[in-house]
């Protein structure tokens, strides 16, 4: 069985489509293909079945990852086949474990950048959607700074699973 990953912001067009690109094409990078699923979803659903923001798709295809994406809503229901939930920003990890039905469930929520060693104190992914294009290159070299310490993580428990 698979480990399970799931990134999740607000409408699930900007920041957690693009964490769940790049950290899917980190994951291919390792081998662990079939090891690890990723997905990402959105904590409101008024985007849904839209793709991800053409500035998003537009910043992750000129730096090599896969743009394709359609947004859906977080549900709550999805925390007993997931085995890590990874909020992109202190709202969502708190709207999270809110909606979490149990205390091992609200445990499974983490912050993306808290794998960012160099991140400091401030864990949070600014949203890019009302700014311009820096903001989604800002974005995605958050993104990619903290897919390497989840990839140590996820690695491990993903190798242990399959053994």
């Amino acid at each position: 069985m698979s480990y399970r990953v799931c990134f999740v912001c607000t409408g699930n067009i900007c920041r957690s489509p693009m964490a769940e690109s790049v950290f899917r094409a980190r994951v291919a990078e390792a081998g662990l293909d079939g090891l690890v699923d990723v997905d990402s979803a959105g904590t409101g659903g008024w985007h849904e079945g839209d793709p991800a923001d053409p500035r998003t798709v537009s910043v992750l295809e000129e730096h090599g990852y896969d743009g394709a994406h359609r947004a859906r809503q977080f549900e709550a229901s999805w925390f007993a086949r997931l085995d890590l939930v990874v909020a992109l920003d202190e709202g969502h990890l708190r709207a999270l474990r809110r909606l979490a039905p149990t205390e091992q469930d609200a445990e499974k929520v983490r912050l993306l950048r808290s794998y960012d060693p160099a991140a400091g104190d401030d864990l949070d992914v600014p949203d890019p959607y009302y700014g311009g294009p820096e903001g989604f290159e800002e974005c995605l070299a958050m993104v990619e700074a903290a897919s390497v310490g989840l990839l140590d993580a996820v690695r491990e428990k993903a190798r242990e699973r399959a053994a």
